[in-house]
Protein backbone atom coordinates (compact mmCIF):
# COMPACT_ATOMS: atom_id res chain seq x y z
CA UNK A 1 0.00 0.00 0.00
CA UNK A 2 1.19 3.35 -0.42
CA UNK A 3 -0.35 6.84 -0.51
CA UNK A 4 1.22 8.21 -4.35
CA UNK A 5 -1.42 8.60 -7.11
CA UNK A 6 -2.62 10.20 -10.25
CA UNK A 7 -5.56 12.95 -9.48
CA UNK A 8 -6.86 14.95 -12.30
CA UNK A 9 -3.63 13.41 -14.51
CA UNK A 10 -0.91 14.73 -11.99
CA UNK A 11 0.96 12.18 -9.37
CA UNK A 12 0.03 13.36 -6.29
CA UNK A 13 1.26 12.16 -2.48
CA UNK A 14 -1.59 11.97 -0.37
CA UNK A 15 -3.60 15.43 -1.29
CA UNK A 16 -0.12 16.90 -2.41
CA UNK A 17 1.34 17.31 -5.86
CA UNK A 18 4.47 16.37 -6.64
CA UNK A 19 5.01 18.91 -8.99
CA UNK A 20 3.97 21.40 -7.02
CA UNK A 21 6.76 20.06 -4.23
CA UNK A 22 8.85 19.69 -7.24
CA UNK A 23 9.03 23.52 -8.23
CA UNK A 24 8.56 25.16 -4.71
CA UNK A 25 11.34 22.86 -3.52
CA UNK A 26 14.10 22.16 -6.54
CA UNK A 27 14.94 18.67 -7.44
CA UNK A 28 16.37 16.20 -7.13
CA UNK A 29 14.00 16.01 -4.01
CA UNK A 30 12.75 13.30 -2.20
CA UNK A 31 8.55 13.50 -0.72
CA UNK A 32 7.62 10.71 1.77
CA UNK A 33 4.03 10.20 2.80
CA UNK A 34 3.55 9.88 6.14
CA UNK A 35 0.01 8.06 5.73
CA UNK A 36 1.88 5.43 4.05
CA UNK A 37 4.60 5.15 6.98
CA UNK A 38 2.08 4.67 9.64
CA UNK A 39 -0.59 2.43 7.89
CA UNK A 40 2.55 -0.13 7.40
CA UNK A 41 3.46 0.03 10.89
CA UNK A 42 -0.23 -0.49 12.22
CA UNK A 43 -0.66 -3.56 9.37
CA UNK A 44 2.46 -5.13 11.04
CA UNK A 45 1.43 -4.28 14.89
CA UNK A 46 -1.67 -6.01 14.32
CA UNK A 47 -0.87 -8.69 12.53
CA UNK A 48 1.40 -9.92 15.09
CA UNK A 49 -0.50 -8.97 17.77
CA UNK A 50 -1.23 -12.12 19.08
CA UNK A 51 2.75 -12.52 19.98
CA UNK A 52 2.76 -8.37 21.45
CA UNK A 53 5.95 -7.24 18.75
CA UNK A 54 8.47 -4.40 19.66
CA UNK A 55 8.76 -3.19 16.35
CA UNK A 56 12.74 -2.05 16.06
CA UNK A 57 12.78 0.24 13.08
CA UNK A 58 16.27 -0.36 10.94
CA UNK A 59 17.42 3.10 10.75
CA UNK A 60 19.62 2.24 8.62
CA UNK A 61 17.29 1.75 5.98
CA UNK A 62 16.36 5.92 6.13
CA UNK A 63 17.34 7.90 9.12
CA UNK A 64 15.61 11.31 8.55
CA UNK A 65 14.56 12.79 12.00
CA UNK A 66 11.49 13.09 11.05
CA UNK A 67 10.56 9.59 10.49
CA UNK A 68 12.46 8.82 12.80
CA UNK A 69 9.96 11.43 15.60
CA UNK A 70 6.98 9.99 13.46
CA UNK A 71 7.80 6.38 14.35
CA UNK A 72 9.02 7.11 18.03
CA UNK A 73 5.13 8.39 18.34
CA UNK A 74 3.56 5.24 17.26
CA UNK A 75 5.22 3.49 19.63
CA UNK A 76 8.55 1.75 17.73
CA UNK A 77 11.76 0.88 19.06
CA UNK A 78 14.96 1.30 16.79
CA UNK A 79 17.74 -1.07 15.40
CA UNK A 80 20.79 0.87 15.06
CA UNK A 81 24.47 0.16 13.76
CA UNK A 82 25.81 3.53 14.92
CA UNK A 83 26.98 5.40 17.44
CA UNK A 84 25.44 8.10 14.81
CA UNK A 85 21.99 6.07 14.28
CA UNK A 86 21.53 6.46 18.30
CA UNK A 87 22.06 9.73 18.11
CA UNK A 88 20.25 10.35 16.11
CA UNK A 89 17.19 8.31 17.45
CA UNK A 90 18.03 10.39 20.72
CA UNK A 91 17.36 13.60 18.52
CA UNK A 92 14.68 12.75 17.35
CA UNK A 93 12.81 11.79 20.79
CA UNK A 94 13.27 8.09 20.29
CA UNK A 95 13.39 5.92 23.50
CA UNK A 96 17.04 4.52 23.89
CA UNK A 97 15.45 1.95 26.11
CA UNK A 98 13.69 0.80 23.25
CA UNK A 99 16.88 0.28 20.82
CA UNK A 100 19.09 -2.61 20.25
CA UNK A 101 22.65 -1.97 18.90
CA UNK A 102 23.55 -4.51 16.22
CA UNK A 103 26.62 -4.65 13.37
CA UNK A 104 29.85 -6.44 13.65
CA UNK A 105 32.31 -3.62 14.27
CA UNK A 106 31.39 -1.94 17.47
CA UNK A 107 33.77 0.15 19.15
CA UNK A 108 34.80 0.71 22.37
CA UNK A 109 33.80 4.19 22.51
CA UNK A 110 30.24 3.72 20.61
CA UNK A 111 30.04 0.67 23.36
CA UNK A 112 30.43 3.31 26.16
CA UNK A 113 28.64 5.80 24.65
CA UNK A 114 25.10 2.95 23.94
CA UNK A 115 25.69 2.17 27.98
CA UNK A 116 25.64 5.26 29.12
CA UNK A 117 22.29 5.82 27.39
CA UNK A 118 20.81 2.97 28.83
CA UNK A 119 19.99 1.21 25.79
CA UNK A 120 17.98 -2.01 25.82
CA UNK A 121 20.43 -4.87 24.51
CA UNK A 122 23.73 -4.99 21.97
CA UNK A 123 22.84 -7.93 19.68
CA UNK A 124 26.76 -8.87 19.60
CA UNK A 125 28.11 -10.89 16.63
CA UNK A 126 31.24 -12.11 17.75
CA UNK A 127 33.02 -13.41 20.99
CA UNK A 128 36.03 -11.16 20.60
CA UNK A 129 32.63 -8.55 20.84
CA UNK A 130 31.47 -10.34 24.00
CA UNK A 131 34.74 -9.68 25.61
CA UNK A 132 34.81 -5.94 24.39
CA UNK A 133 31.09 -5.24 25.42
CA UNK A 134 32.37 -6.98 29.15
CA UNK A 135 35.47 -4.93 29.48
CA UNK A 136 33.94 -1.85 28.84
CA UNK A 137 30.69 -2.43 30.90
CA UNK A 138 33.46 -3.43 33.68
CA UNK A 139 34.75 -0.03 33.21
CA UNK A 140 31.76 1.63 33.73
CA UNK A 141 30.61 -0.80 36.63
CA UNK A 142 27.31 -1.56 34.86
CA UNK A 143 26.48 -4.75 33.53
CA UNK A 144 25.72 -4.88 30.07
CA UNK A 145 22.30 -6.01 28.24
CA UNK A 146 23.03 -8.24 25.25
CA UNK A 147 21.90 -10.78 22.84
CA UNK A 148 23.98 -13.05 20.55
CA UNK A 149 22.99 -12.83 16.70
CA UNK A 150 22.84 -16.74 15.02
CA UNK A 151 23.89 -17.57 11.58
CA UNK A 152 21.60 -20.31 10.84
CA UNK A 153 23.12 -20.93 7.69
CA UNK A 154 19.89 -20.08 5.54
CA UNK A 155 19.74 -18.84 2.44
CA UNK A 156 17.35 -15.87 1.83
CA UNK A 157 17.25 -16.47 -2.08
CA UNK A 158 18.06 -12.43 -2.48
CA UNK A 159 20.56 -10.57 -3.57
CA UNK A 160 24.23 -11.36 -3.01
CA UNK A 161 25.00 -8.28 -1.27
CA UNK A 162 21.93 -8.02 1.01
CA UNK A 163 21.99 -12.01 2.05
CA UNK A 164 23.16 -12.11 5.48
CA UNK A 165 22.16 -15.34 6.97
CA UNK A 166 24.90 -18.30 5.32
CA UNK A 167 28.37 -19.15 6.72
CA UNK A 168 29.60 -16.91 3.48
CA UNK A 169 28.97 -13.79 4.93
CA UNK A 170 30.49 -11.78 8.02
CA UNK A 171 27.29 -11.44 10.77
CA UNK A 172 26.38 -13.46 13.22
CA UNK A 173 27.96 -17.02 15.54
CA UNK A 174 27.43 -19.84 13.17
CA UNK A 175 24.34 -22.19 15.07
CA UNK A 176 26.62 -25.15 15.77
CA UNK A 177 28.88 -23.01 17.70
CA UNK A 178 25.93 -20.93 19.69
CA UNK A 179 25.28 -22.92 22.66
CA UNK A 180 28.98 -23.00 23.42
CA UNK A 181 29.31 -18.91 23.12
CA UNK A 182 26.47 -18.39 25.87
CA UNK A 183 27.85 -20.77 28.05
CA UNK A 184 31.04 -19.02 27.89
CA UNK A 185 29.33 -15.23 28.04
CA UNK A 186 27.50 -16.37 30.74
CA UNK A 187 30.85 -16.69 33.32
CA UNK A 188 31.46 -13.16 32.21
CA UNK A 189 30.40 -11.05 35.19
CA UNK A 190 29.42 -7.58 33.39
CA UNK A 191 27.20 -9.33 30.77
CA UNK A 192 23.67 -9.87 31.22
CA UNK A 193 22.18 -12.45 28.30
CA UNK A 194 18.80 -11.36 27.85
CA UNK A 195 18.48 -12.64 24.23
CA UNK A 196 18.69 -14.22 20.88
CA UNK A 197 18.57 -12.77 17.69
CA UNK A 198 19.09 -13.81 13.96
CA UNK A 199 18.58 -11.74 10.55
CA UNK A 200 18.97 -13.77 7.26
CA UNK A 201 19.43 -11.15 4.48
CA UNK A 202 17.00 -7.71 3.06
CA UNK A 203 14.35 -7.45 0.51
CA UNK A 204 13.11 -11.23 0.92
CA UNK A 205 9.25 -11.57 -0.58
CA UNK A 206 8.61 -14.96 0.43
CA UNK A 207 7.76 -16.02 3.95
CA UNK A 208 9.64 -19.52 3.21
CA UNK A 209 13.10 -18.89 4.00
CA UNK A 210 11.63 -16.76 7.62
CA UNK A 211 10.25 -19.54 8.70
CA UNK A 212 12.64 -22.57 7.86
CA UNK A 213 15.15 -20.41 9.69
CA UNK A 214 12.65 -19.79 12.62
CA UNK A 215 11.96 -23.53 12.99
CA UNK A 216 15.39 -24.30 12.79
CA UNK A 217 16.23 -21.48 16.13
CA UNK A 218 13.41 -22.13 18.25
CA UNK A 219 14.42 -25.61 20.04
CA UNK A 220 17.70 -23.90 20.51
CA UNK A 221 15.86 -20.65 22.01
CA UNK A 222 13.91 -23.04 24.20
CA UNK A 223 17.08 -24.67 25.41
CA UNK A 224 19.02 -21.92 25.39
CA UNK A 225 15.77 -20.15 27.54
CA UNK A 226 16.68 -22.71 30.04
CA UNK A 227 19.41 -21.86 31.24
CA UNK A 228 19.87 -18.49 30.71
CA UNK A 229 17.74 -15.97 31.73
CA UNK A 230 16.08 -14.67 28.33
CA UNK A 231 13.60 -12.13 27.33
CA UNK A 232 13.23 -11.96 23.83
CA UNK A 233 13.99 -13.80 20.29
CA UNK A 234 14.21 -11.25 17.79
CA UNK A 235 13.89 -12.30 14.06
CA UNK A 236 15.68 -9.40 12.63
CA UNK A 237 14.77 -7.60 9.16
CA UNK A 238 14.38 -8.70 5.65
CA UNK A 239 10.75 -7.75 4.74
CA UNK A 240 10.90 -6.89 1.36
CA UNK A 241 8.58 -4.66 -1.03
CA UNK A 242 7.69 -5.02 -4.67
CA UNK A 243 9.69 -2.97 -6.83
CA UNK A 244 8.50 -4.15 -9.89
CA UNK A 245 5.03 -3.26 -11.22
CA UNK A 246 2.21 -4.39 -13.36
CA UNK A 247 0.35 -1.90 -15.86
CA UNK A 248 -0.36 1.25 -14.14
CA UNK A 249 -4.40 1.38 -13.81
CA UNK A 250 -7.01 4.23 -13.30
CA UNK A 251 -5.79 6.51 -10.50
CA UNK A 252 -3.44 4.81 -8.76
CA UNK A 253 -0.21 3.22 -9.26
CA UNK A 254 -0.59 -0.41 -8.99
CA UNK A 255 2.30 -2.42 -8.08
CA UNK A 256 1.57 -6.44 -8.47
CA UNK A 257 -0.50 -8.07 -5.87
CA UNK A 258 1.44 -9.63 -3.42
CA UNK A 259 -1.32 -12.16 -2.18
CA UNK A 260 -2.40 -12.39 -5.95
CA UNK A 261 1.74 -13.65 -6.16
CA UNK A 262 1.97 -15.69 -3.20
CA UNK A 263 5.06 -13.11 -2.12
CA UNK A 264 4.92 -11.72 1.86
CA UNK A 265 2.56 -9.90 3.52
CA UNK A 266 2.04 -8.85 7.08
CA UNK A 267 -0.54 -11.48 7.21
CA UNK A 268 1.40 -14.22 5.86
CA UNK A 269 4.36 -13.70 7.91
CA UNK A 270 2.03 -13.76 10.77
CA UNK A 271 0.31 -16.89 9.66
CA UNK A 272 3.91 -18.26 9.15
CA UNK A 273 5.61 -17.54 11.92
CA UNK A 274 2.89 -16.85 14.99
CA UNK A 275 1.98 -20.50 15.70
CA UNK A 276 5.87 -21.00 15.91
CA UNK A 277 6.67 -17.95 18.09
CA UNK A 278 3.86 -18.27 20.63
CA UNK A 279 4.61 -21.43 22.45
CA UNK A 280 7.96 -20.33 23.65
CA UNK A 281 6.80 -17.71 25.72
CA UNK A 282 9.62 -14.90 24.82
CA UNK A 283 9.27 -11.38 23.73
CA UNK A 284 9.16 -11.01 20.10
CA UNK A 285 11.32 -8.74 18.34
CA UNK A 286 11.13 -7.40 15.15
CA UNK A 287 13.56 -5.07 12.57
CA UNK A 288 11.98 -4.18 9.33
CA UNK A 289 13.09 -1.25 7.64
CA UNK A 290 12.68 -1.33 3.76
CA UNK A 291 9.05 -2.88 4.75
CA UNK A 292 7.86 0.55 6.71
CA UNK A 293 9.56 3.07 4.11
CA UNK A 294 10.76 1.61 0.82
CA UNK A 295 7.37 2.48 -1.18
CA UNK A 296 6.42 5.15 1.47
CA UNK A 297 9.20 7.44 -0.72
CA UNK A 298 10.35 8.85 -4.08
CA UNK A 299 12.40 10.56 -5.94
CA UNK A 300 11.71 13.24 -8.05
CA UNK A 301 13.64 14.48 -10.75
CA UNK A 302 13.64 16.93 -13.74
CA UNK A 303 14.71 15.98 -17.39
CA UNK A 304 17.76 17.96 -18.20
CA UNK A 305 18.33 16.24 -21.81
CA UNK A 306 16.83 14.37 -24.23
CA UNK A 307 20.02 12.49 -26.32
CA UNK A 308 18.91 10.59 -29.61
CA UNK A 309 22.29 8.78 -30.62
CA UNK A 310 22.19 5.92 -33.55
CA UNK A 311 20.67 3.42 -30.86
CA UNK A 312 19.79 4.53 -28.21
CA UNK A 313 17.49 7.63 -26.40
CA UNK A 314 18.93 8.87 -23.25
CA UNK A 315 16.57 10.74 -21.02
CA UNK A 316 19.38 12.75 -19.25
CA UNK A 317 17.37 13.73 -15.67
CA UNK A 318 19.00 16.18 -12.91
CA UNK A 319 18.98 13.44 -10.25
CA UNK A 320 22.53 10.81 -10.10
CA UNK A 321 23.99 8.02 -8.73
CA UNK A 322 24.52 10.10 -5.79
CA UNK A 323 21.18 10.85 -5.00
CA UNK A 324 20.14 6.96 -5.38
CA UNK A 325 22.42 4.70 -5.98
CA UNK A 326 20.30 1.33 -5.83
CA UNK A 327 20.26 0.78 -9.48
CA UNK A 328 24.19 1.47 -10.24
CA UNK A 329 24.91 -0.59 -7.33
CA UNK A 330 22.76 -3.74 -6.90
CA UNK A 331 21.08 -3.41 -10.36
CA UNK A 332 17.80 -2.49 -8.89
CA UNK A 333 14.87 -1.93 -10.26
CA UNK A 334 12.67 1.27 -9.55
CA UNK A 335 9.71 2.06 -11.19
CA UNK A 336 9.65 5.64 -13.15
CA UNK A 337 6.55 7.71 -13.74
CA UNK A 338 5.75 11.14 -15.52
CA UNK A 339 4.16 13.34 -12.90
CA UNK A 340 2.06 14.67 -15.44
CA UNK A 341 0.42 11.66 -17.21
CA UNK A 342 1.03 11.06 -20.79
CA UNK A 343 -0.43 8.84 -23.30
CA UNK A 344 0.64 7.70 -26.43
CA UNK A 345 3.49 5.53 -27.83
CA UNK A 346 6.26 4.54 -25.48
CA UNK A 347 10.01 5.09 -26.19
CA UNK A 348 12.67 2.41 -24.97
CA UNK A 349 15.01 4.68 -23.48
CA UNK A 350 17.84 4.83 -21.06
CA UNK A 351 17.31 7.29 -17.89
CA UNK A 352 20.53 8.38 -16.52
CA UNK A 353 22.33 10.99 -14.30
CA UNK A 354 24.69 13.35 -14.65
CA UNK A 355 27.71 12.04 -13.20
CA UNK A 356 30.85 10.83 -14.82
CA UNK A 357 30.26 7.45 -14.67
CA UNK A 358 28.75 4.71 -17.25
CA UNK A 359 26.92 3.23 -14.37
CA UNK A 360 25.35 6.44 -13.31
CA UNK A 361 21.76 4.83 -14.81
CA UNK A 362 18.15 4.64 -13.09
CA UNK A 363 16.89 2.08 -16.29
CA UNK A 364 18.15 0.96 -19.32
CA UNK A 365 15.83 0.29 -22.38
CA UNK A 366 13.07 0.81 -20.37
CA UNK A 367 9.40 1.34 -22.18
CA UNK A 368 8.38 5.01 -21.01
CA UNK A 369 6.70 8.05 -21.88
CA UNK A 370 7.77 10.25 -24.18
CA UNK A 371 9.55 13.01 -22.75
CA UNK A 372 11.05 16.51 -23.63
CA UNK A 373 13.48 18.67 -21.46
CA UNK A 374 11.93 20.41 -18.45
CA UNK A 375 8.81 17.51 -17.43
CA UNK A 376 9.69 15.89 -14.50
CA UNK A 377 9.60 12.24 -13.69
CA UNK A 378 8.86 10.37 -10.34
CA UNK A 379 11.89 6.79 -9.38
CA UNK A 380 9.06 5.25 -7.29
CA UNK A 381 9.63 3.15 -4.30
CA UNK A 382 12.70 4.98 -3.11
CA UNK A 383 12.43 5.67 0.61
CA UNK A 384 14.65 3.18 1.78
CA UNK A 385 18.11 2.75 1.30
CA UNK A 386 17.81 6.27 -0.54
CA UNK A 387 18.64 9.45 1.03
CA UNK A 388 20.08 7.61 3.41
CA UNK A 389 23.31 6.16 1.02
CA UNK A 390 23.78 9.13 -0.79
CA UNK A 391 26.76 10.78 -1.44
CA UNK A 392 28.64 13.77 -2.90
CA UNK A 393 30.85 12.41 -5.54
CA UNK A 394 31.58 14.92 -8.08
CA UNK A 395 30.86 17.46 -5.34
CA UNK A 396 26.74 16.95 -5.71
CA UNK A 397 24.93 18.66 -2.32
CA UNK A 398 22.32 16.32 -0.42
CA UNK A 399 19.18 16.29 -1.90
CA UNK A 400 16.13 18.10 0.15
CA UNK A 401 13.26 15.55 1.47
CA UNK A 402 9.92 16.60 1.85
CA UNK A 403 7.11 14.75 4.33
CA UNK A 404 3.70 14.69 3.39
CA UNK A 405 0.41 14.54 6.00
CA UNK A 406 -3.10 14.91 4.49
CA UNK A 407 -3.14 18.09 2.09
CA UNK A 408 -0.15 19.37 3.89
CA UNK A 409 3.77 18.76 3.16
CA UNK A 410 6.81 20.36 5.11
CA UNK A 411 10.88 20.20 4.26
CA UNK A 412 12.16 17.94 6.47
CA UNK A 413 15.97 18.28 5.45
CA UNK A 414 17.08 21.25 3.62
CA UNK A 415 19.32 21.12 0.16
CA UNK A 416 22.82 21.23 1.18
CA UNK A 417 23.99 24.41 0.29
CA UNK A 418 27.12 23.61 -1.95
CA UNK A 419 29.50 25.83 0.82
CA UNK A 420 28.77 22.67 2.90
CA UNK A 421 30.84 20.30 0.78
CA UNK A 422 34.54 22.03 1.22
CA UNK A 423 33.34 23.34 4.71
CA UNK A 424 35.39 21.47 7.18
CA UNK A 425 38.58 21.24 4.48
CA UNK A 426 41.99 23.33 5.06
CA UNK A 427 44.49 23.89 2.99
CA UNK A 428 47.67 22.70 4.98
CA UNK A 429 50.04 24.78 7.44
CA UNK A 430 53.05 24.82 4.43
CA UNK A 431 50.75 25.98 1.39
CA UNK A 432 50.23 29.78 3.57
CA UNK A 433 53.98 30.54 4.03
CA UNK A 434 55.41 33.18 1.94
CA UNK A 435 59.26 32.68 0.77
Amino acid sequence: MHEFRYRSGRLCCEGVSVEMLARKFGTPLYVYSQGTLTHHVEKLTAALAPVAPLICYSVKSNSNRAILRLLAGLGAGFDVVSEGELRRVIAAGGDPRKCIFAGVGKTEAEIEYALRQGLYCFNAESEPELARINRVAARLHQVAPVAVRVNPNVAAGTHAKITTGTYENKFGIAFEQVEGVYARAARLRNLRLIGIQMHIGSQLTEVQPFAQAVRKIVPLARKLAARHPLEFFSLGGGMGVVYQPALNSGRQIWWKSAPARGLLTPARYAEALVPLLKPLGLRILIEPGRFIVGNAGILATRVEYVKRTGRKNFVIVDAAMNDLIRPAFYDSYHEIVPLRRKTGARVSSDVVGPICESGDFFAKDRPLPKVREGDYLALMSAGAYGSVMASNYNSRAFAAEVLVHGNGAALVRARQPLEDLWRLEQAAPWMNRTR
